[in-house]
């Protein structure tokens, strides 16, 4: 679906009996457009007639981060001490979040569950990320401030300085995720990202290996992964780059030896299919059946390496929820994440689900 049907599910989504003109007025289009779009969804069966009934959808439910993301470029190399001109870009984040935003691109519908305060911040956070997700079941927290990042750069790029506040995710418990349980009984597919405390991972394991719901665990980096317990039963994917792979192991890994064993000992754990990333240099991944590495996407040119890796999960959970073959979904990742390193954005804006599977045809 491209962005403007996005919008129009969405707004039915949120008022099923608004007449054509009405939907029009508020999308700001023609109302023979809208009529034409429509005509389009309800042929996709995305729309099934009046008043504008949309089929019985399987949700994913990501749960984890929201952030806001800051970059100051400096002007010149910094002096300690003082004011340094530069220049600020921002943008919305988090993991949990920018695979929901990857996912509602691709046409699925989403649910985004984490904690944030009830500030600007989490203004510019909703605004940004509403028309590919519902974020009904964020919670906002008076006194609390939403997670952020801030990075510090010289002027050629290379990072001076990072900081970041996410103390709120602590308040991301077990009661409240359980608040929710309804809903997530009733997920297709359930994204947990390790900006979570270990008793809030736990809670959700477990409540997916019950009640055989797949889950998706994504570490969010190294210093986190103690956030992932040793029993890894009931991860029906566990996605991770070898530095996470290594300290949560460990273990070196310096050879294909070692991280084709990491895979294989983090299976044995439990986890049905595992993948370790590598960067330029691939990913191996693996389940019951067997392991193997494959190669990374060729990549013209770098614009930004931010988000990357959530494309890749992103695109292995789409292509799971498509009943795609094990190495069908590894290099839909693979393409996704190629892509999205060639786009300024942390979630390429041209992402949708027949984008995508022409890029793996003309890749592959």
């Amino acid at each position: 679906m491209n962005q403007k049907e996005v919008e129009i599910l969405e707004l039915i989504r949120r008022n099923p009996y608004l007449s054509q003109q009405e939907m029009a007025e508020r999308l700001n289009m023609s109302r023979p457009s809208l009529a034409n779009f429509i005509s389009n969804l309800m042929r996709q069966g995305k729309i099934l007639g009046r008043a504008y009934v949309l089929p019985e959808e399987k949700t994913i439910i990501c749960i984890g981060g929201a952030n806001v993301d800051r970059k100051f470029l400096i002007d010149q190399p910094a002096q300690m001490g003082t004011s340094n001109p530069s220049s600020v870009t921002g943008s919305v984040g988090g993991v949990a979040r920018n695979v929901a935003e990857n996912l509602g691109r691709l046409g699925h519908s989403v649910k985004l569950l984490s904690i944030v305060g009830n500030d600007p911040e989490w203004n510019v956070i909703e605004s940004a990320s509403s028309l590919f997700m519902s974020t009904e079941l964020t919670k906002a927290i008076d006194g609390l401030s939403t997670g952020t990042y801030t990075a510090i750069l010289e002027p050629d790029g290379e990072m001076l300085l990072a900081m970041a506040d996410m103390k709120i995710y602590d308040f991301l418990t077990p009661e409240l995720i359980s608040k929710n349980d309804s809903t997530l009984l009733s997920a297709a597919f359930l994204v947990i990202d390790l900006n979570c405390p270990l008793e809030t991972v736990e809670y959700v394991r477990q409540l997916a290996f019950t009640n055989k719901i797949p889950l998706a665990v994504i570490p969010v980096s190294a210093p986190k992964m103690d956030r992932l317990s040793n029993d890894l039963t009931g991860i029906s994917w566990l996605i991770l780059n070898r530095d996470e792979a290594s300290k949560y192991l460990q273990m070196p890994i310096d050879s294909k030896d070692d991280w084709h064993l990491a895979v294989q000992q983090l299976l044995d754990m439990g986890a049905a299919a595992v993948v370790v990333t590598g960067g330029k240099d691939g990913a191996i991944a693996g389940n019951s059946i067997g392991i193997r590495h494959y190669h990374s996407m060729q990549v013209h040119q770098v614009a930004d390496v931010t988000g990357a890796g959530d494309a890749f999960s992103s695109a292995i959970i789409h292509s799971v929820m498509n009943d795609q073959g094990f190495e069908t979904v590894i290099h839909t990742g693979m393409v996704n994440a190629a892509k999205t390193l060639e786009s300024k954005a942390t979630v390429r804006h041209e992402l949708t689900s027949v984008q995508l599977q022409k890029e793996l045809e003309e890749l592959q």
